[in-house]
């Protein structure tokens, strides 16, 4: 599939981002290749394979025990705090 200059101008203005003119036919034959390896996926007869969310689906996820094992050390995570005051951490305002 073939991207012309107009195509990757406007997809840089959708995406917020700046092309100089300079690189917009390298850009064009980029998007265009990697629209191309896309369509091959087209060609990829997947009949009778069943769709998967993850590569990772088949081994299963791992269980843990569900416990509570955080809390009564306070004082060590507030030591990594830059200022804490009370048990809290201090935080500067960044609302008036």
């Amino acid at each position: 599939m073939s991207v012309d200059k107009a195509t990757v101008v406007r997809i840089a203005h959708l995406a917020r981002l700046h092309v100089p003119d300079d690189r917009l036919d390298r850009l064009a034959g980029e998007l265009g290749d990697i629209l191309g390896w896309v369509e091959q996926l087209n060609e990829v007869d997947t009949a009778g394979v069943e769709p998967m969310v993850s590569g990772v689906q088949a081994a299963g996820l791992r269980r843990r025990e569900d416990r509570v094992t955080d809390g009564g050390y306070a004082d060590r995570v507030l030591a990594n705090a830059p200022a804490a005051r009370d048990g809290f951490y201090v935080v500067p305002r960044v609302v008036e």
